[in-house]
């Protein structure tokens, strides 16, 4: 596989991996969304350490209100993440 198929792979697998820990396992809920982000995304986002922050992030990522992640949702946030840190690395290479 490519370098891309081999994200993306990543990407689906890792959602598995902390989704349905608390239940649906087609669904993150906020401990672990919060979970996967401390453990996976910590160099790029920080770890989340109040609810505050947690409630937030949940709330921009639920497009259909269910107080759950799905995959779809999940991998928009991976995208918006992915283009932030572009604009970073690009902005550094300036």
């Amino acid at each position: 596989m490519s370098d891309l198929e081999n994200a993306m792979v990543t990407i689906i697998e890792t959602f598995h991996k902390y989704s349905g820990r608390e239940g649906d396992k087609l669904k993150l809920k906020k401990v672990e969304l919060k979970e996967l982000i401390n453990n996976e995304l910590s160099n790029f986002i920080g770890d989340i350490k109040d609810q505050e922050t947690l409630d937030k992030l949940m709330e921009s990522l639920d497009s259909d209100g269910d107080a759950e992640c799905d995959f779809q949702e999940f991998v928009a946030f991976v995208a918006m993440t992915t283009a932030a840190c572009h604009e970073f690395f690009v902005q550094e290479d300036e």
